[in-house]
Parts: structure tokens; sequence; C-alpha cells
């Protein structure tokens, strides 16, 4: 066995050729063509940080497919904790949550904040969040796959989570019981 490491340009270039075969591996794994995309950069990122560990005698293709293996294994991973927290989330407000005029100033905070994102990401929340509307059925309305939909509404809440995050700090992290954060900034 060749431990010796290989040439660094080689292997780039080697995965640069082999770009598209990469993408459309991820696309199917994936069903989603942006998400396949974001992935496939994300592990070309850590392929080049870790250039170090392919051994000579060890196919650049084949290792570099193992990254993206782990990649989608992570990012289901990854997503169905954010859901989960989302669940308990949910459940945790509807059971304690805050009443009356605190509730409206909260839901006000968010509100704002919520104008600031993407145009397709209020759009996704304001769809199935407070319209109610099933992923399934915004994504028919949209012309877009139900796979691609629930993407998009998990990206809108994550950008929605950093937003609320940025604007009100550790506030946050204790359930914005108390939302004068974000007026006292304006």
């Amino acid at each position: 066995m060749d431990t010796n490491p290989v040439p660094a340009q080689s292997v780039v270039d080697t995965l640069v050729a082999n770009h598209r075969r990469f993408l459309g591996f991820l696309e199917r794994q994936t069903g989603d063509r942006a998400l396949a995309e974001d992935l496939l950069q994300e592990a070309f990122v850590r392929g080049l940080e870790r250039l170090g560990t392919l051994r000579a005698d060890e196919s650049a293709v084949a290792w570099f497919y193992r990254s993206l293996r782990n990649a989608v294994v992570d990012h289901h991973r990854r997503r169905g904790s954010a859901e989960r927290s989302l669940f308990a989330l949910a459940r945790e407000l509807e059971a304690d949550g805050p009443k009356g005029e605190l509730e409206q100033e909260i839901c006000r905070c968010i509100g704002e904040l919520a104008r600031t994102l993407k145009p397709e990401y209020a759009d996704a929340l304001r769809s199935v969040e407070l319209d109610g509307i099933a992923v399934k059925d915004f994504a028919a309305r949209r012309g877009i796959s139900a796979s691609n939909a629930g993407v998009r509404v998990f990206r809108a809440r994550e950008a929605l989570r950093r937003q609320v995050a940025a604007a009100c700090g550790t506030c946050a992290e204790h359930g914005c019981f108390d939302c004068h954060c974000a007026s006292e900034e304006r």
C-alpha cells in the first residue's frame, strides 16, 4: 500500500473533470438540483482541505464519492434533527407558550424579521406555517417538486432562525419571552 500523498493539482483536475458525474449522483440522492449543487460545493471545499488523506494507491474519484455519500447522510441527519427540534418547539409553545399581548408582540417581531428573508423563503413560511398549507400543496401551487418545497421550507426556517438569533441574541435561546430586543434597535 502506497501511503505517499497524491499531487494536489492532479486530484483537483480529476475532481473538476468529474463534476457532472458527482452532481448527477447527488441530484439522484436528494431529488433536488439546488441542494445537490450546495452539497457538491461543500464537499469540494472539504475535499480540498483533506487532500492529504488521499493515498497514492487510492482512486481520487472513489475517495470523493465516499465524501459525497457522507455529505448526503449528514444532510439527512441535520434535516431530521432540525425538523424534530421544530416539532418539539411547536409542542412546547402549544403547551405553555406566551399568551395575549406578549404573543402578539412576538409574532410582530418574527413577522418583521421574516420580511427580511428572500421572497421565496418568506412566501414558503407564510404559506406553510401561517396559512397552514401542506408542503405538497404548496409545491403544487408553485409548480415545484414536493422535495424542493420541503427543502425550501427547511431553508426558510433556518434563515429565519438565523435572523432571530442575530436580532435577538441570547433572548432567542430562551424563547423570546421578553421581546424588546428588536424594537430597541429600530
